[in-house]
């Protein structure tokens, strides 16, 4: 999915790519309903009732990763948000604009992200899943709502929740402290300096919020969209992350959780052992029912 940073070994890659395969193999899972947010194709979020038909069920908004590149859609995650559904929630798997309309990178992948729709769809996503949930998934308890994403979907969730923490004349600026229980970020993109020091994702960081610009563009921006810089934000946060990822590698949630603690707050950080980057949202790998475990702690 994405470069490693460093040079991991042999069987560090070897574990990393049997891990991606597992994850990658199951098939995609229909959602029991799709919804639009906006007026482009990318701004659905797909719906999953809770399998065991309880009713008033804890929601969870899934955002996916894939680095903000325009290959790595929300197909890739269905199987991990039908493995919620059977846990008993519902779940609204958000879409949203990614890179790749300007051509590949020196590295062979598309850029990622695109500034400022990417934050501007998950912004709008977020803002409209409690009325959506509502009239599509009469199952959901909008009351409880947990967010969840993966690698750069964990940035975005850990952003998503740090909203009213912008200036007041930022366009994704909320008054108050969004209406959540809590965010689970897995394995995320959640400390940009460490991020862009260790090379994550083949510079994604950097292609996200628009590099090659002025560097005072790109200070504006970090402000405004490095989970590390909004903080504390006053939400229950959890964070898990595979010791031995080699994608987004344990440091950068450790660089984020030290973050939290000199602003005041306390970030839960569960380190797997043996576990890379993709067993957290591979429903066949035990990581997966450490992350539902997770959810239900906020959630419930």
């Amino acid at each position: 999915m994405s470069d490693s940073p460093g040079f991991p070994d042999s069987a560090a890659r070897d574990r990393d790519e049997a891990e991606s395969a597992s994850a990658f193999a199951h098939p995609a899972v229909a959602p029991d309903r799709t919804a639009a947010y906006g007026d482009h194709p990318d701004q659905v979020i797909d719906f999953y009732a809770p399998r065991d038909g309880r009713t008033a069920a804890p929601l969870v908004v899934l955002l996916h990763g894939g680095a903000w590149r325009a290959p790595y859609d929300r197909a890739h995650v269905s199987p991990l948000a039908d493995f919620l559904a059977r846990r008993g929630f519902a779940v609204a798997s958000v879409e949203y604009r990614r890179g790749g309309e300007g051509g590949p990178t020196p590295g062979g992948d598309p850029v990622a992200g695109r500034w400022p729709e990417t934050l501007d769809d998950v912004a709008a996503a977020l803002d409209a899943v409690p009325a959506l949930a509502a009239r599509e998934l009469p199952e959901a308890d909008v009351r409880r709502i947990v967010v969840t994403g993966h690698s750069a979907g964990g940035h975005l969730a850990l952003w998503a929740a740090a909203r009213h923490v912008l200036p007041e004349g930022s366009p994704w600026h909320l008054p108050a402290p969004p209406p959540l229980r809590g965010v689970v970020a897995l394995a995320p993109i959640a400390d940009f300096a460490s991020a862009v020091e260790l090379g994550v994702c083949g510079g994604a960081v950097t292609q996200l919020l628009g590099g090659g610009g002025e560097s005072g563009d790109l200070d504006g921006r970090t402000a405004q969209a490095d989970p590390a810089a909004l903080l504390p934000t006053g939400i229950a946060t959890a964070i898990v992350h595979g010791e031995d990822d080699i994608v987004v590698p344990r440091a950068v949630s450790e660089a984020y959780v030290d973050a939290a603690a000199k602003s005041g707050e306390t970030v839960g950080l569960t380190l797997l052992g043996d576990v890379g980057h993709f067993p957290l949202i591979d429903p066949a790998a035990d990581a997966c029912a450490v992350v539902a475990e997770e959810i239900t702690q906020l959630a419930w």
